[in-house]
């Protein structure tokens, strides 16, 4: 009987050491879920809704949801999946072709959704939609210092859909090139118009440094030629201490021009924007934001002035954390060139002011 039971126990003792070499071997599987939501308060000192012309907060004293989202990344062996949804009036707005559109459906709702293949360790090629990789800023709140938006985020591209090609040249070069639908498009039936985007990354060994260097170009479904170029660059000063800065410029040809013929020109827009950030401890920090934000070509921002115009804004936001909990207490003057804001009275005005608290929670 003794014999028998050790028996057995070898036998089990080996199957479970041969179950455990043989699991060792399977290709890995990976699973991440992960999502978040944020809400706001925002009260305009012009007491006017329409004062706002950025992205994500155009309400007046007024509390307000912004987005739910959900985002589900799988991989297996070479292949790889990203499901990204997002629910409320910032998704309806990062996806605001899609809410025109009713053709699509819930299309309104997929923030991102590609499907990945990796073709060597070095090369990954995607297929889907995805955020755009031209700026600064991004649409989830809480992953941004500020929570209302800059200027060049609100007037850039938010999405691209199409195919890109990721490349890592090297521990510190990374390259990225796609072909693309017309901007902030998931669908297109009626042209024939395609976007090259591109992307040099680089990150200089044991230097808290980051460098992107952003293209996109095509035509939209107007026809209207358009070149982006726009730089990202970030610098870890110290602990305490972080730089971070974001320039664009961006040019149309074949644009509709004020008067409503057609022209063959060169018109175009360009912004510059600094982030100062101060981390004072791990649960609170703050970040000033500097922009100036060019449209002399009225094609923007100042598509109602007779010449264009600019606008210069500064934005200061706290940062406190409670574990995954960010509250964001801010306050943003904007003062323009050209009287494009409306105070109570419905008078124009050249400036506004804001104040907010935002609350921001992801997991």
């Amino acid at each position: 009987m003794k014999k028998t039971i050790m028996t057995t126990f070898a036998a089990c003792t080996f199957f479970a050491a041969f179950a455990q070499t043989a699991d060792t071997t399977k290709p890995q599987e990976s699973f991440k879920l992960s999502g978040s939501a944020d809400v706001y308060y925002k009260y305009n000192f012009n007491r006017n809704v329409t004062d706002n012309k950025t992205s994500f907060t155009n309400s007046q004293n007024s509390f307000e949801l912004g987005m739910i989202s959900l985002k589900v990344e799988h991989g297996f062996k070479k292949g790889s999946i990203v499901a990204d949804l997002g629910f409320g009036r910032r998704a309806a707005e990062f996806s605001y072709n899609d809410t025109l559109n009713s053709k699509n459906g819930m299309a309104m709702a997929i923030k991102q959704l590609y499907v990945g293949y990796q073709v060597t360790d070095k090369i990954k090629v995607s297929l889907g939609s995805f955020a755009t990789h031209v700026g600064y800023e991004l649409v989830d709140a809480y992953l941004n210092r500020n929570y209302s938006m800059s200027y060049m985020f609100s007037n850039g591209p938010f999405f691209n859909t199409g195919v890109k090609a990721d490349f890592a040249i090297t521990p510190y070069l990374s390259a990225m090139v796609g072909v693309f639908n017309p901007t902030d498009l998931k669908s297109v039936d009626f042209s024939d118009h395609k976007y090259i985007g591109a992307q040099v990354g680089f990150t200089p060994v044991n230097t808290p440094a980051k460098l992107y260097l952003n293209y996109l170009e095509g035509k939209d479904t107007a026809g209207v030629q358009n070149h982006q170029l726009d730089l990202v660059a970030t610098y870890q000063v110290n602990s305490i201490l972080g730089l971070g800065y974001n320039g664009t410029f961006s040019t149309y040809r074949n644009s509709h021009l004020k008067n409503g013929e057609e022209g063959s020109q060169s018109v175009k827009w360009w912004g510059s924007a600094l982030y100062v950030n101060l981390d004072f401890t791990e649960t609170f920090g703050l970040t000033l934001r500097g922009e100036y934000f060019e449209d002399k070509d009225g094609l923007k921002t100042f598509a109602s002035a007779l010449d264009g115009g600019h606008i210069m804004a500064g934005t200061l936001t706290f940062n406190y954390k409670v574990g995954n909990l960010t509250i964001m207490p801010e306050f943003r003057l904007d003062n323009a060139s050209v009287d494009i804001f409306n105070k109570h009275s419905g008078a124009p005005t050249g400036s506004t002011a804001n104040v907010l608290v935002a609350a921001a929670y992801h997991f």
